[in-house]
């Protein structure tokens, strides 16, 4: 007996991800809060505004060594780590931050904030208006990425840091790292680009209006005031969800992951799940309605159509093209010329990152803004990864990709 007792004392406990040895281990969000005004490109001001954000690694005396992370549609602050030895999920980009990963925390101070109209604890559609007491719900003003970046700004300047060692982004990410080059080229050495766009195709934007019809179709919508109400959208968003996760993955992906294959291993003749990949799209909305606001999600959406690095570089206009022969994107030689002379403005080196398979925001995307950057002689490396996870491949631990990540921050 005691020699089952010596045993079962000596066994070793089984140690919590955030005590390995590359995590960045257990994190305290923050906040800072701005009190002055802040006037939106929509032109309506918000009175106050709060930024909560996480940092991991030190700092150096000279504050050359900041990494500044900026998020995606669906992601947040917590991008690597645990908040509690209870949390069993992990940041958002904890394979890609923390010592001796490709963002490495023995070199790099990182910074990730969630920006404001998310509803991770930034102001936005779920927090108190002080105007009125209540909470901003549809009343929250529309936000573009350009206002993102001047907010990232005005938290640089709270941090002392002047100048970034690098600014990088994935998908939505991604296209404020590039709105970061052309509007403070100098506080910027290095742009790292993932699987982004110089600005959404017709196609993209289409996918976010069924998106976006889906919630604001919602019975329970009440309008934008469903916290009010006492409601929620949840079905909304829900098919939101479902309907974006189909472009985030490939036909392959799918293919591999669950085939025709059947719920229960036979047809029932009915409008419940019966295949796999329909079970799996309705976890994935169940839970992610459990989780995201649905004013926010509307408000993402907007950001993402609305991005065009080039408007108010070009021509001195503030309005988007409207012209008849700029109805492709991809192919129309005035995108191509007026993204060529807004990059001109950029000073620091660019890494720009594709993958095969990403249907969503396609190779042929990032390689728009690698030709422009070429055109004016600026400092690129590009790289199209092989990777089967179509977009989402941006957050899979890929040698090439991490290599190319780790390569090009290190670079003398």
């Amino acid at each position: 007996m005691s020699a089952t007792t010596d045993s079962a004392s000596t066994a070793p406990t089984q140690r919590h991800p955030s005590q390995s040895p590359d995590s960045v281990g257990i994190v305290t969000p923050q906040v800072m809060t701005f009190d002055e005004p802040f006037t939106l490109e929509c032109n309506r001001t918000l009175p106050r505004f709060e930024l909560v954000y996480e940092t991991y690694g030190t700092l150096n005396a000279n504050k050359s060594n900041a990494i500044l992370i900026c998020h995606a549609l669906s992601g947040s602050h917590h991008a690597a780590g645990y908040h509690s030895v209870d949390d069993k999920k992990a940041g958002w980009w904890d394979n890609m931050i923390g010592a001796g990963k490709p963002i490495d925390t023995r070199k790099f101070f990182v910074v990730c904030l969630n920006n404001i109209g998310s509803c991770y604890g930034s102001t936005g559609p779920a927090s108190i208006n002080p105007d009125t007491g209540e909470v901003y719900g549809p009343d929250f003003p529309l936000v573009t990425i350009k206002d993102w970046v001047r907010t990232q700004a005005m938290f640089s300047d709270r941090l002392d840091i002047e100048v970034w060692h690098a600014i990088v982004g994935g998908s939505m990410g991604g296209m404020q790292a590039l709105q970061w080059s052309v509007d403070y080229p100098t506080r910027l050495k290095r742009c790292v680009i993932i699987a982004s766009t110089p600005k959404l195709s017709a196609q993209n934007i289409a996918f976010n209006e069924v998106a976006r019809q889906s919630i604001l179709s919602d019975p329970d919508f009440n309008e934008g005031y469903y916290l009010k109400a006492g409601t929620y959208p949840r079905r909304g968003l829900i098919l939101a969800r479902m309907v974006g996760h189909i472009t985030y993955l490939t036909d392959e992906a799918m293919r591999a992951k669950f085939g025709r294959d059947l719920k229960s291993g036979k047809f029932m003749y009915g409008y419940d799940v019966e295949f796999q990949v329909e079970s799996y799209l309705r976890y994935q909305g169940e839970r992610f309605s459990e989780n995201f606001d649905a004013n926010t999600y509307l408000l993402m959406t907007k950001a993402l159509d609305y991005f065009d690095p080039t408007r108010g570089y070009v021509n001195d206009s503030t309005e988007p093209t409207t012209s008849q022969n700029s109805h492709d994107n991809s192919d129309n030689e005035q995108d191509r010329h007026a993204l060529t002379q807004t990059l001109e403005r950029t000073e620091c080196r660019f890494l720009v990152v594709s993958f095969t398979t990403d249907w969503r925001f396609a190779p042929e995307r990032s390689r728009e803004i690698v030709d422009a950057l070429m055109a004016t002689h600026k400092p690129v490396s590009y790289v199209n990864v092989d990777a089967p996870h179509g977009h989402d491949s941006f957050l899979f631990d890929i040698p090439r990709y991490f290599d190319a990540i780790r390569g090009f921050l290190t670079a003398k």
